[in-house]
């Protein structure tokens, strides 16, 4: 068995790893020229339900206990004037450690074979070649012939549409991501209000959203449900024009608070929210599968990296079960895989709707608090 992945995001590097483990050779192609291509986002809180689980079957977890950032599961929900409405400090006894993504991607990337990865390699198109195997070619015009081909590409996956019609959809939401950096120092104010971990400031249709990262920067996702041809009309080319008529939508809000928007020293990315429908699910395609957000792309809600390095351990462990019979493994990785993912697609949704509904802050405190909603 020769299994073929698209993908080195953390799901389809997991995957590699625990085939790895297992004696099953692996080959990742990812369109990224290289590890350092580009920044690999902010913090996780990794569950041990499937994070945390998923790190253990790869034998990572004493690599993952090294990257945790102590304190950083503290959390507070303010109101829109800055009053603090909920506060909980990090006192250890948590179970979603957080740490940076981009650290987690290279502990599983210095687990893998040298040359498991292959960089540069954007694919263009999959063609069927019957009996399980299928032809993928890259943007360069090379072809590789798969046995087994598993899509970890992603929301905007090259590989689902073998298994699937479905595409995502955007959620009418929108995030908008900036940086302040060294924060404590330069930006007193705004590392104030954002404490030592997590701090929400939420209201019906908007938000500012910020996390401590390493080195004390500040890491924020502004929240705006709008329509996309209303962020089209926003030039994000003109850094300090676009952060401008973004804090427009916070007018009022307290100024310690605009500003992780207004002082942010990065140029502001737009993150359109999409996602495929609850209970997204195929027939059995021979020799082809997917994990991950190519798999059930939900709201965000801090289970998607988990879930998508949970995907990648149990299609490993249904491999390495059965190596005689690769159909069997995939079916039957697929079959939990779809029960799991309707009902996790389903509380996400839940989850987006508490945040961002008619409700919100005085929901997400019933949330923390586990108060009824």
């Amino acid at each position: 068995m020769h299994v073929t992945i698209i993908g080195a995001g953390l799901g389809g590097l997991t995957l590699a790893r625990v085939l790895h483990v297992h004696g099953i050779p692996a080959t990742v192609y990812e369109a990224e020229d290289s590890p350092a291509a580009r920044t690999q986002g902010g913090l996780l809180d990794i569950h041990d339900h499937n994070g945390r689980i998923a790190l253990d079957v790869a034998g990572l977890t004493e690599e993952f206990r090294g990257l945790i950032l102590e304190g950083r599961e503290a959390t507070r929900v303010l109101d829109r004037d800055g009053t603090v409405l909920f506060d909980q400090a990090d006192d250890g006894t948590g179970n979603r450690p957080e740490v940076q993504r981009g650290e987690l991607r290279r502990i599983l990337l210095e687990s893998l074979p040298t040359g498991t990865v292959c960089w540069g390699r954007k694919v263009r198109g999959v063609r069927v070649l019957g009996e399980g195997r299928h032809e993928v070619t890259f943007a360069d015009g090379s072809t590789v012939v798969t046995s087994l081909l598993v899509g970890a590409d992603g929301a905007w996956s090259r590989v689902r549409p073998l298994v699937s019609s479905a595409v995502p959809e955007y959620i009418g939401t929108s995030f908008v991501e900036t940086y302040l950096f060294d924060a404590r120092t330069r930006h007193p104010a705004a590392a104030k209000v954002v404490g030592d971990g997590a701090m929400l400031a939420l209201a019906p249709g908007k938000g500012i959203q910020a996390h401590r990262e390493s080195g004390g920067n500040l890491h924020t996702y502004v929240t705006l449900s709008k329509p996309q041809e209303w962020f089209a009309e926003i030039d994000f080319t003109d850094s300090a024009a676009a952060a401008a008529r973004i804090a427009e939508e916070f007018d009022g809000w307290a100024p310690e608070l605009t500003a992780l928007i207004t002082d942010g020293e990065t140029a502001p990315v737009l993150r359109p929210l999409n996602t495929l429908p609850i209970g997204h699910r195929w027939a059995r395609v021979p020799g082809v599968t997917l994990l991950g957000d190519a798999a059930h792309l939900s709201p965000p809600n801090g289970e998607g990296a988990n879930l998508a390095m949970f995907d990648g351990a149990e299609l490993g462990k249904a491999l390495a079960a059965r190596p005689g019979d690769v159909e069997a493994a995939l079916a039957a990785y697929e079959r939990e895989l779809f029960v799991r993912n309707a009902d996790e697609a389903a509380e996400a949704a839940r989850d987006f709707d508490i945040c961002f509904g008619a409700d919100v802050p005085h929901s997400l405190v019933r949330l923390f608090t586990g108060q009824p909603q």
